[in-house]
């Protein structure tokens, strides 16, 4: 993947000012610090063991933006840019260095002639922001407002350094440049280009702030970072949705529009639109928002799909414990059809992020359908998970049919959260992704500049064992292209396919004597991984842990796909699929396996 605009913000050698910051100290919590617009960013100073500021942007006496920020207190962990000029009614061109994250810079060149553009920006910087900080710590441990480190090291800039520092950046996973990323949103294929749209928090590395970052592939390998697709409004931040392909312009905003649905999550959480006309690169919000509510608290996370039998767009609420399911002609006024939930599958927790689909049942010639439905907590191992049920979707209603005690599991890792699927996606493929963190930890894992990696995309469809039907999970054709020639050692990014004869342990490690061993029973038809002696495995205590899985048959060839923090262990046959992440001190560089099991190494050519 590439990552030659990625990591730590850091103040870039050409930045226009060192100079301190002066703030204005009104109260034991108040603060407000008055900037000049000369300069395109004020780099905030981040201490994640800080109690969050509330900050207010101020231009020309209006409120412009609201963020919560970890204000550095004692020392700084990195900086976050925030955009003091964003409003203005100008493109200013940055550098056109491939270090510039274009999530917060707007490089594109404008067509003013170069005279105008040089005096818009004088006007411009003429005017000032103001930032009105409240913080929320105690002063009486933190020490007065005035000595706090962010003032010494708060700074302003036109540009920022985002060069990939992290030991534990995947090399070839979907990563934020920088900042907290939780769950996948709105994602969709469209000429020839993958959409991903996820939970983001631009302003610091732990969750808050949430908005839509938006990146895009051509071969769902390497993704390129967009411009901030959705942000917050007085309706409330922006949680989780979809976005579908408008071919037949019911909406009304044209034909082939791409329109996005997401939870508005102010005092309330109700649903909102926005389209897009240029393919999904911006979008508008409608002007009639919301265009769903409800009175229950946890309401949220719409997925959206048309329905080829009735004629009607389809969405999937995730309420509670329960799925309610809507319909509509427009895309804007909402029935409600169903509900789907009580007494079927787990319900330790939250039921979130659902999805309805059609998959083929191999070898039959019939088609099922597959509603997914992310929980936590209550995963089959601790925290968050994927579950789902088959059955049958008339239109209006989903009818499982597996007895209600039954629970299947889409991934047996502890990492694999938030799945959801690509709409309009080619050739008729259901192409999954994952969110790779477990919210048990998600928020401690040990890195800095970024938290959080998105899973490898997986193909789904569906298999029979015994009286059950099961999702079956392969890892998405794209992968073979990133195999370089067999190699004999591990390398940091690789896949590692094992053809098994019976039972077999697998055991990756290296010098530093941590390690990570699989194991497979031939006889019990299970595979596990145990990470307990993985590396760092202090952050949490429930990180360390042995996954197990059944493995639905015998299992001939297993493929491991490692990177940097993380491994996903698939049946070839794709019965089975584990994900876990991992921190060790340095790359798996050694591999031993038994019961006369044959290796071959990729080293991933990138």
């Amino acid at each position: 993947m590439k990552r030659n605009f990625l990591t730590l913000l850091l103040l870039a050698a050409c930045c226009l000012t060192k100079a301190q910051v002066t703030p204005s100290i009104l109260s034991d919590r108040h603060a407000m610090v008055r900037l000049s617009n000369a300069e395109r960013y004020v780099l905030l100073p981040v201490e994640e063991k800080a109690e969050m500021a509330n900050i207010r942007v101020l231009n020309n006496n209006n409120t412009v933006e609201t963020l919560n920020v970890r204000l550095a207190v004692d020392k700084v962990d990195y900086f976050v840019p925030l955009e003091i000029n964003a409003n203005a009614n100008f493109n200013v061109n940055v550098n056109d260095n491939v270090n510039t994250q274009p999530s917060t810079l707007n490089t594109q060149r404008s067509a003013r002639p170069a005279g105008t553009l040089a005096r818009a920006r004088t006007l411009h910087a003429q005017r000032s922001t103001l930032l009105d900080i409240h913080f929320n710590g105690d002063r009486r441990t933190t020490g007065a407002l005035k000595e706090l480190a962010c003032w010494k090291e708060m700074k302003l800039s036109d540009t920022f350094d985002t060069q990939n520092r992290e030991h534990f950046r995947p090399l070839y996973h979907h990563t934020p440049v920088y900042g907290w990323m939780n769950d996948p949103n709105g994602m969709f294929y469209k000429d020839g280009v993958w959409h991903l749209f996820y939970q983001w928090n631009p302003y610091g590395s732990m969750w808050e702030n949430m908005t839509w970052g938006h990146s895009t592939s051509r071969d769902l390998i390497h993704w390129e970072a967009q411009p901030t697709a959705i942000k917050a409004d007085a309706l409330g931040t922006i949680f989780s949705g979809s976005c579908v392909v408008d071919h037949e312009n019911t909406a009304g905003f044209g034909k082939d529009a791409v329109i996005a649905f997401y939870t508005s999550a102010g005092e309330s959480q109700t649903q909102s639109m926005a389209y897009s006309t240029d393919g999904g690169r911006t979008f508008t919000k409608y002007e009639c928002n919301p265009v769903i509510t409800s009175n229950a608290p946890d309401f949220r996370d719409p997925k959206v799909f048309w329905h080829k039998e009735t004629q009607r767009w389809i969405m999937m609420l995730a309420v509670g414990q329960e799925m309610q399911i809507y319909s509509s002609a427009n895309l804007k006024q909402w029935t409600m059809e169903s509900r789907f939930g009580q007494e079927y599958g787990c319900h330790g927790g939250v039921w979130e992020c659902p999805d309805l689909f059609q998959l083929p049942v191999r070898g039959t010639g019939q088609q099922k359908w597959m509603l997914v439905c992310n929980i936590n907590p209550g995963g089959i191992f601790g925290g968050s998970a994927t579950q789902y049920f088959i059955g049958q979707f008339d239109g209006h209603q989903f009818t499982c049919e597996s007895k209600s005690e039954v629970t299947k599991w889409l991934d047996y890792g502890k990492d694999h959260y938030a799945t959801v699927t690509f709409d309009n996606a080619p050739a008729g493929r259901r192409v999954a992704l994952a969110w790779m963190s477990n919210w048990q930890y998600a928020n401690e894992v040990p890195t800095k500049q970024f938290r959080s990696a998105n899973s490898i995309a997986r193909d789904l469809d569906l298999f029979t064992d015994g009286t059950e039907t099961y999702c079956g999970v392969t890892p998405s054709p794209e992968m073979l292209t990133l195999r370089g020639k067999p190699a004999k050692q591990l390398t940091e990014a690789c896949e590692v396919v094992v053809n098994l004869k019976g039972t077999a342990d697998i055991t990756l490690s290296n010098a530093k004597g941590e390690q990570v061993t699989m194991h497979y029973d031939a006889q019990k038809q299970t595979f596990s991984m145990d990470r307990t002696k993985s590396g760092n495995v202090t952050f949490s205590e429930n990180f360390a842990c042995v996954t197990t899985a059944p493995t639905h048959g015998q299992m001939k060839q297993l493929r491991l796909f490692i990177d940097r923090c993380s491994i996903e262990a698939f049946d070839a046959d794709g019965r089975m699929a584990m994900t876990n992440l991992v921190f060790p001190s340095e790359p798996y560089n050694n591999i031993k396996v038994t019961n006369k099991a044959k290796i071959t190494i990729y080293p991933y050519k990138l």
